[in-house]
């Protein structure tokens, strides 16, 4: 699947959202996502989907002896790169579906707004379950099937403009979704909740936490168009644990 990442323009207005320009602390789920991560301290990390590492650096700024972090944007890990000094970080370009020829295994696995992006939850799950150490975490968000389903990505307006509601359809419809993001075609993979957590439960991990992430109220008080996210989740947080 074509890769927008890599693309020059799409590139550059990626790297002028918050989330690119501020860091975590610009991604409008990092206050909940940060309350499932685990204790780094001395553990080895993976990191799918990595972006610009900012998972990767704050894993080893906790105390991550080892982290590693793929993505299968060039731009993405060479901008990764370019801001990363510590010698406790690598990054490879590589897709989430060949983690397996790293042949490593690591105490925890973190994704960041990647898993949308491949066609088969189940198949990741069956090879996170396999790079995990016994009883290591696995902790993703992903869009939310709400926010995935209709395909579109956006409100129905009303004659002024005005949101008036976020539709939902084909739900249960688990293919690729064709939407505009940053004033480009972008595919992504729609999934259903039931696709997400019982494919963790089949696949032999305990599911710890579940998060529908709401804005945190500093970002709710600084816009009003921030507000609208009250109305429909945007994303969906998980933290599990392999069990067996």
């Amino acid at each position: 699947m074509k890769n927008e990442y890599d693309n020059p323009a799409f590139f550059e207005a990626y790297s002028q959202m918050d989330r690119s320009r501020k860091g975590l602390e610009g991604a409008g789920e990092w206050h909940e996502l940060k309350k499932l991560l685990p204790d780094f301290s001395g553990k080895t990390v993976l990191d799918l989907g990595c972006g610009y590492g900012w998972h990767c650096r704050y894993a080893v700024d906790q105390g991550a002896e080892k982290v590693i972090g793929i993505d299968l944007s060039e731009k993405m890990i060479n901008k990764a790169k370019e801001m990363t000094t510590s010698p406790k970080i690598t990054y490879q370009l590589m897709g989430m579906e060949e983690i397996e020829g790293l042949n490593e295994h690591f105490d925890i696995i973190i994704s960041s707004l990647a898993l949308h992006y491949v066609r088969s939850f189940d198949d990741i799950a069956k090879k996170v379950k396999q790079c995990l150490n016994p009883d290591g975490n696995f902790i993703f968000s992903a869009e939310h099937p709400i926010f995935t389903a209709q395909g579109a990505e956006d409100w129905i307006y009303d004659q002024n403009g005005q949101p008036i509601y976020w539709p939902v359809d084909r739900y249960f419809d688990e293919s690729i979704r064709e939407t505009t993001f940053l004033g480009e075609t972008v595919m992504k993979y729609h999934k259903t909740l039931t696709t997400y957590l019982d494919g963790l439960l089949t696949n032999g991990f305990r599911i710890t936490r579940v998060v529908e992430p709401m804005p945190a109220p500093e970002m709710l008080e600084a816009s009003a168009d921030m507000r609208n996210e009250l109305r429909r989740p945007m994303m969906l947080l998980v933290s599990a644990q392999k069990i067996t």
